[in-house]
């Protein structure tokens, strides 16, 4: 049962659904529990879902979980998609704006590969 709620936990914060994640959560879902293909809710999230993001880190998602095999983290994945309010919304829940992922990148690194300048500018004042 606990595999089958984490799965709905990540599907419904992939969605951008806040209320749907809100109520796994109130339900049993566990913030930092991992689904079957081995990822948290925060990781999986839609980026652009401050509400979901504001959901998962109020409750206790820990910003700065890794990816296994990429070591990218919430903060990369906000960064490299240019989502300026998520960034900071991580940023305000602890996440390091200085952790490297396996190929060495900082967040404000993949920020810059893609093109999203605002969020640069937010990264290099941290």
């Amino acid at each position: 049962m606990a595999a089958t709620l984490q799965d709905e936990l990540t599907t419904a914060a992939a969605k951008g659904n806040a209320a749907d994640v809100e109520d796994l959560l109130l339900a049993g879902a566990e913030v930092n529990g991992v689904n079957r293909f081995g990822r948290t809710a925060l990781q999986v999230m839609m980026m652009g879902s401050t509400a979901v993001a504001q959901v998962l880190l109020k409750s206790g998602a820990d910003p700065n979980v890794a990816d296994q095999s990429t070591g990218t983290t919430p903060l990369h994945d906000a960064a490299r998609t240019g989502f300026p309010n998520t960034v900071r919304l991580l940023l305000q829940f602890k996440a390091k704006p200085q952790a490297r992922d396996k190929a060495g990148h900082l967040p404000v690194d993949l920020a810059a590969q893609h093109g999203h300048g605002d969020v640069v500018s937010l990264l290099q004042t941290v």
